[in-house]
């Protein structure tokens, strides 16, 4: 919560040269956190939220009072949710963003979450036919543990996109629309190495605003789990997991989203 830099919620710093956004797929809500990226992975959360909007401070997923359900009446679950990814992404795709130095910027990358069974296709039609189609992508974050094999030892097949621990791989023919895969331990660990680094250095990640306070529960999204060194096949791996069961951990998830699609813009460490 400590971590504030002072600019105001929707403000872009001046150093920022990408935007990039995810949003979380829930039956009841869509979480999302967009954050403006500097060189070295230097990172400012700029916004996060849920659509509805809960106008609380306070609230958990499992006990939502605006839901998707009441803000899209007499449809179903597909359909609430496909129009709540429409009117989130209208709101924030839709519009420009003001950097400090006065230019206008906008979005360059929004990943979807398409990892939950019930909306999965529901994300990539939404991907396919929708307006802001040539920045969305729909995502599977893939639990890799020291047991398993890193995506750095993965094929590159023809057509394939292969990055830092994620990979995009050829088009499927059931779906014709590209999607990501990335290893969601490996961008776990990332995450909470960028708010670990000290104000003002390179790769430090920062909240928007100036009032410690307002960030209590999004802290306690970044929290909700913890790693545990786990050694198997040659190789040492944090592996992530609640610290309780129906802990909500959204925003966390949010913020790995808004890293690999950094990483995908080019946006990489310094050395």
């Amino acid at each position: 919560c400590l971590k504030t830099n002072g600019i105001p919620r929707g403000k872009v710093p001046i150093g920022c040269s990408h935007l990039t956004m995810f949003i979380d797929i829930h039956s009841k809500a869509l979480f999302y956190t967009i954050v403006g990226w500097a060189d070295g992975f230097t990172g400012y959360l700029i916004d996060y939220g849920t659509y509805p909007d809960q106008k609380s401070h306070t609230f958990f997923l499992r006990s939502l009072t605006h839901t998707l359900a009441r803000s899209t009446p007499k449809k179903g679950l597909e359909a609430t949710i496909y129009a709540g990814i429409e009117r989130l992404c209208q709101s924030k795709l839709g519009r420009e963003w003001r950097r400090d130095d006065g230019a206008q910027m906008r979005i360059d990358r929004c990943l979807i979450d398409a990892n939950w069974g019930s909306s999965t296709e529901v994300v990539y039609q939404f991907c396919r036919q929708s307006d802001f189609s040539g920045i969305l992508t729909p995502t599977h974050g893939k639990y890799v543990g020291a047991s398993g094999t890193p995506m750095s030892e993965y094929k590159k097949k023809a057509g394939d996109r292969l990055g830092l621990n994620w990979k995009i791989p050829i088009v499927r023919r059931t779906r014709f629309v590209r999607h990501a895969i990335y290893d969601t331990n490996f961008w776990k660990s990332f995450v909470q190495s960028r708010l670990s680094v000290s104000m003002g250095d390179p790769g430090c990640l920062s909240l928007h605003g100036a009032k410690p306070a307002i960030h209590t529960l999004i802290a306690q999204h970044l929290t909700a789990e913890y790693r545990v060194r786990t050694e198997g096949r040659g190789r040492t791996v944090d592996e992530w997991k609640l610290r309780a069961s129906g802990v909500d951990n959204h925003w966390l998830d949010c913020l790995v989203g808004c890293h690999v699609g950094a990483s995908m813009c080019g946006v990489a460490l310094s050395g």
